[in-house]
C-alpha cells in the first residue's frame, strides 16, 4: 500500500472533496441521447413538424421533472426531407457517430423500412409512432410501433362504410409508390369484399401527380356507393377538389393520412361531408388529453393533431422504458419496451403484444363546415 506524506495526503482529500461536490453537476450535465427522425421538409413537412414538436413538448417536460436516470433526455432531431433513401443516411449517423440508446421513428411506412433493418442490426431499439406499414416489426425484435396498423385502420374504414353506408359497391384510389397506402387498399378490399360489398373497383396513382380526373372520371361511371382514398393528404385534398368538380356524389372515406390542415386548404367545401379513421381526437373531453391539448396550443398556437399526439406518446414511451430499465443499456430498453402495459398515453392505453405492436383504439372523424368533428371510438 502506497503511504502519503502529510502534504500530499491533504492535497489528495482537498482534490477527492472537489470532486464529490462536481459530481451532482456533472451528472445533471449527462444527456441520454434518442434519435428522431421524421420530415420536416418535402411533400409531408406539416406532418413531420407537427410530430417533432410533439415530441419535444414530451421532452421538455420530463427534462423539467428531473430529466432520466438523473440526466437529462436529449432529442437528436434529424430531417430527411421527406426523400427516399434519406432516413437510413441518417439512422447510420445516429448509430455510428452519435451513439443514441433509441430511435423514434420514422414517420411513414417506407421511410421506417429504410432505418428499421439498420437499428435491428446495430441492437438499437427503434420504436415509430406512426408508421402502419404491416412489415414493420417483423424486422427483428428491437423493432417497436405505438400506433395502430394498416390491419386495424383499413378494416375500420370498410366497416364504417358497410355499416353507415350500406355500402356494396365501392372504389379504392391506391398511392402505388407509397407502402402506407398499398397496405391499408389490400385491407380495405379484403375486409370490404368478404362482409357483404359485392363490387370493387382498384385505381391507382402516384405521389406527386396533380391530375386525378381520368381516374376519378372511371370512378364516377362506376357509380360506386364509397370512394376510398388510403392517401397522404397532398394528393387526398386535390382529390376530393376534382371529385366534386366532377359533380361525383359518392361518399369518401380515408384514413389517418387525411389528419392535416392542407387538406382542408386544398380540398376546401369539397371535404365537407368525408369522413376518415384517425388515431386521435383533439375534442376528446378526458382529462388528460384536454390537458395535452392545452399544453401544445400554448406552446405552439394551435391544435395537435394525430401526428402531433402520437410522437408525444412516443417520446413518453421511450423515456419510460429507460426509467423502467434503470439503464442505457439498449437490450434493456429493448427488453422494458416489450414489456409495456397499459401505458396512459393521450391517443389511448397502449400495450405492447408479442409482436411489438400496440394495442389501442382509434377513431371516426368526419369534416363539416371546415371543421373536423368526432363521429364514434373505434376499438381494436
Amino acid at each position: 500500500m502506497t503511504r502519503f506524506a502529510p502534504r500530499t495526503l491533504a492535497f489528495v482529500l482537498v482534490l477527492l472533496s472537489a470532486c464529490f461536490a462536481l459530481a451532482p453537476s456533472w451528472r445533471a450535465g449527462a444527456q441520454v441521447k434518442v434519435g428522431a427522425v421524421s420530415c420536416l421538409t418535402g411533400e409531408l413537412s406539416t406532418f413531420g413538424v407537427s410530430s417533432i414538436q410533439g415530441a419535444r413538448l414530451a421532452v421538455d417536460g420530463l427534462n423539467g421533472n428531473g430529466g432520466l436516470l438523473g440526466q437529462k433526455l436529449e432529442l437528436l432531431v434529424e430531417d430527411n426531407g421527406s426523400k427516399a433513401g434519406e432516413a437510413a443516411t441518417i439512422a447510420r449517423k445516429l448509430l455510428t457517430q452519435d451513439h443514441v440508446v433509441a430511435i423514434l421513428g420514422d414517420l411513414t411506412s417506407s421511410a421506417t423500412m429504410e432505418v428499421a433493418p439498420l437499428a435491428q442490426a446495430a441492437g438499437v431499439p427503434l420504436l415509430t409512432p406512426t408508421a402502419t406499414g404491416e412489415e414493420i416489426t417483423r424486422i427483428g425484435d428491437y423493432i417497436f410501433r405505438s400506433c395502430f396498423l394498416n390491419s386495424f385502420s383499413g378494416q375500420a374504414m370498410a366497416r364504417f362504410a358497410l355499416d353507415r353506408f350500406n355500402a356494396t359497391r365501392a372504389v379504392v384510389l391506391t398511392d402505388v409508390k407509397q407502402d402506407y397506402s398499398v397496405g391499408l387498399a389490400a385491407v380495405i378490399k379484403a375486409y370490404f369484399q368478404g362482409h357483404g360489398g359485392k363490387d370493387l373497383l382498384e385505381l391507382s396513382f402516384s405521389s406527386g401527380d396533380t391530375d386525378f380526373r381520368a381516374q376519378l372520371t372511371r370512378a364516377r361511371a362506376f357509380r360506386p356507393d364509397v370512394i376510398f382514398v388510403p392517401a397522404y393528404y397532398p394528393e387526398a385534398g386535390l382529390i376530393l377538389r376534382q371529385a366534386r368538380q366532377l359533380e361525383i356524389k359518392s361518399r369518401f372515406v380515408g384514413g389517418e393520412g387525411w389528419d392535416s390542415p392542407t387538406l382542408l386548404q386544398v380540398a376546401g367545401k369539397s371535404a365537407d361531408g368525408t369522413y376518415y379513421v384517425n388515431h386521435f381526437s383533439a375534442a376528446n373531453p378526458k382529462p388528460d388529453v384536454q390537458a395535452f391539448v392545452h399544453a401544445y396550443r400554448q406552446r405552439y398556437g394551435t391544435a395537435p393533431d394525430a401526428l402531433a399526439a402520437l410522437w408525444y406518446d412516443g417520446a413518453r414511451l421511450v423515456a419510460d422504458a429507460i426509467s423502467r430499465a434503470g439503464s442505457t443499456d439498449p437490450k434493456k430498453i429493448r427488453d422494458a419496451l416489450a414489456a409495456t402495459t397499459n401505458f396512459p398515453g393521450v391517443t389511448g392505453s397502449i400495450s405492447m403484444d408479442a409482436n411489438r405492436n400496440a394495442s389501442k383504439p382509434g377513431v371516426v372523424l368526419t369534416i363539416e363546415d371546415g371543421q373536423v368533428r368526432m363521429v364514434e371510438d373505434v376499438n381494436p
